[in-house]
């Protein structure tokens, strides 16, 4: 997949438990753990603007986009 999430390092930057952060984003804390790990297909905005809230934080922080085998040819010829 070609977006990578970096949660695990804005709560290491912010001293903060995946546990914490789930009590004040109203979400449980499996599901902290499955957007850390990336096993997510997606993401609500509203969460996402949540999690950026509590950690103080851009989106950009939190996602990154890598491109790799996987990450379709983009046609240029117009």
């Amino acid at each position: 997949m070609p977006i990578v999430v970096h949660l695990d390092v804005m709560l290491a930057k912010r001293k903060m438990r995946s546990r914490e952060l789930a009590e004040h984003v109203g979400i449980t804390e499996q599901n902290i753990s499955l957007l850390k790990s990336g096993k997510v297909r997606g993401v609500r905005f509203d969460t996402l603007a949540a999690i950026c809230r509590v950690l103080e934080c851009q989106p950009g922080d939190l996602l990154v986009y890598e491109p790799g085998d996987d990450a379709p040819a983009v046609d240029t010829d117009g």
